[in-house]
């Protein structure tokens, strides 16, 4: 049984809300002087180096069953290479506010596709729970978000954001069915499948990264070491104390600090509509985990209420 949440596992899920809510931030940062294969690229190749050295100093070694690779492999395509780009592409065209609030639509996609491919069969409550968060992306696809004279772009931009969340949400399904792998080992080998497929592509369509100066080359390597690597580890010690379901929290504020982060430091202006489609992607998203938010408010020992403890 999972200990009850501590000082230490709280200060975690704020750290980690701020660091995945500013990446958002970071990539439209570093976009100013790299390509979006480049970003991506550079992402997961950083990301993968810090996790390599990490296995190796703590003397753990890459799954040798086929059947673990088998799983490993499109868990990496999907969990980085797909996702990384499409957010690196879409962010050219739309605020990296808009790409903080798409990935609250995760757990949305998550919820069917585990009802499909998973053993988490969709209840009434958690079928509401994703009408009205689906409702909250498509005011976010609709037109009214852009400022006049946007970007033509915006509207792919828009879609690319929201498909990376769909990526996202089809690597979690490919984990929970994945065989036991350490999370290091597992976060290592899926960065490196990542950077394995953006490498040529990059090398094809941008050409070898070169120092573009200032800021855009310091936010490149803040993306590869502290929200690709570093929240990894910290992401494992939260899980192992505190529990998955503690974890889910996280979701709740990445799209709050993408805002913050994108109103405040870049200056992006965000329509009324905007916040409209966040509360309804918040709504839906408390509506869809309620269960789960109710075993957080619960106290040790304290049993389910009624028959309906889960939802």
């Amino acid at each position: 049984m999972t200990a009850r949440p501590t000082l230490e596992n709280w200060l975690s899920i704020l750290v980690l809300g701020v660091i995945w809510g500013g990446t958002f931030m970071v990539v439209t940062v570093a976009l100013r002087g790299h390509g979006p294969l480049t970003v991506a690229c550079a992402r997961t190749a950083l990301g993968a180096l810090a996790l390599f050295l990490l296995m190796r100093l703590a003397g753990r070694r890459l799954p040798r069953e086929r059947r673990a690779w088998a799983f490993a492999v499109p868990i990496g395509l999907f969990s980085t290479a797909v996702p990384f780009f499409l957010l690196a592409w879409g962010q050219q065209y739309v605020p990296s506010a808009f790409a903080g609030l798409s990935m609250a639509a995760l757990p949305l996609f998550v919820l069917p596709l585990a009802h499909l491919f998973s053993d988490e069969p969709m209840s009434r409550r958690r079928a509401a729970g994703v009408v009205i968060g689906f409702a909250g992306a498509a005011l976010l696809l609709g037109p009214g978000l852009d400022a006049a004279g946007a970007d033509p772009m915006a509207g792919p931009g828009k879609l690319a954001c929201l498909t990376a969340a769909l990526s996202y949400a089809v690597a979690s399904i490919l984990t929970r069915r994945c065989p036991p792998i350490d999370a290091i080992t597992l976060g290592a080998v899926t960065l490196g499948v990542g950077a394995a497929a953006l490498a040529p592509l990059m090398l094809v369509v941008e050409g070898l990264p070169r120092p573009a100066g200032g800021i855009a080359d310091a936010a490149l390597i803040f993306l590869g070491l502290v929200p690709t690597a570093l929240a990894v580890l910290i992401r494992v010690r939260v899980i192992r104390t505190a529990g998955s379901v503690f974890m889910t929290l996280v979701n709740y504020q990445v799209p709050l600090w993408s805002v913050v982060f994108g109103a405040t430091l870049l200056g992006e202006a965000l329509p009324l509509r905007f916040f409209a489609a966040l509360a309804l992607i918040l709504a839906g998203l408390a509506t869809s985990q309620w269960s789960v938010l109710r075993t957080l408010a619960r106290r040790p020992g304290q049993p389910p209420r009624g028959p309906r403890a889960r939802s």
